[in-house]
């Protein structure tokens, strides 16, 4: 297809592909002619997955380019090349000094551990959810997330992990991540509230005038 038929096809401008194009987003279609490519299916699945990351997962362009980079790599293992793309969708998370970070990192790590989660060490989702413990320790609210730690466990493994096609093309099972981690994620995060109003008028009554 020509690539008006990709914009097209795609929902994508003309503009918008030539940018992918040239930041290497996305890769080039066959040459037909010094000013006409031709573009296929792959091209669709990679713009399908470039608007996941925009759209939904709000990364800038460098991000996007390290998780092009993995998707392209065949030798990388999948488990890994998602792993490439969950870390990205985490704000960037450096070590505080003191003794408040350290205490909430061993926290992490062992709660980590007595979970039997299979986690590398230097994963940045540890680093994340160790500042969230700093500040909750700050705040003085309680630092006990085993309960969020075992539904975040059953809503992964019961739900998201299925929507994810291992055996089909990597920008799907990526797309997939990235979708259902994100727009998931809103969505637990939805009920939480519809929960906290629900059992504020249970516990506290409703007040009408």
């Amino acid at each position: 297809m020509r690539i008006s038929e990709l914009s097209a096809e795609s929902g994508v401008a003309i503009a918008t592909i030539k940018y992918y194009l040239r930041e290497g987003l996305l890769h080039p279609g066959r040459q037909l002619a010094a000013t006409r490519a031709e573009y296929d299916d792959s091209h669709l699945r990679r713009l399908r997955l470039i608007r996941a990351l925009i759209d939904v997962g709000r990364l800038p362009v460098a991000s996007i380019k390290q998780i092009i980079e993995a998707v392209d790599d065949e030798s990388l293992p999948v488990h890994n090349l998602l792993g490439t793309a969950q870390y990205a969708l985490g704000p960037a998370v450096e070590p505080e000094p003191g003794e408040e970070w350290e205490v909430a990192r061993a926290e992490v790590d062992a709660l980590v551990a007595e979970l039997r989660w299979d986690v590398t060490p230097n994963a940045p989702t540890r680093a994340e959810l160790a500042q969230t413990l700093v500040r909750l320790r700050q705040l003085g609210l309680s630092t006990d997330l085993t309960h969020y730690a075992r539904t975040a466990q059953e809503l992964v493994s019961e739900v998201e992990m299925d929507t994810i096609p291992f055996d089909g093309p990597r920008e799907a099972a990526v797309e997939a991540l990235v979708l259902g981690t994100v727009l998931y994620g809103r969505a637990f995060d939805t009920l939480r509230r519809l929960a906290h109003e629900s059992e504020s008028a249970r516990r506290v009554g409703r007040k009408t005038g």
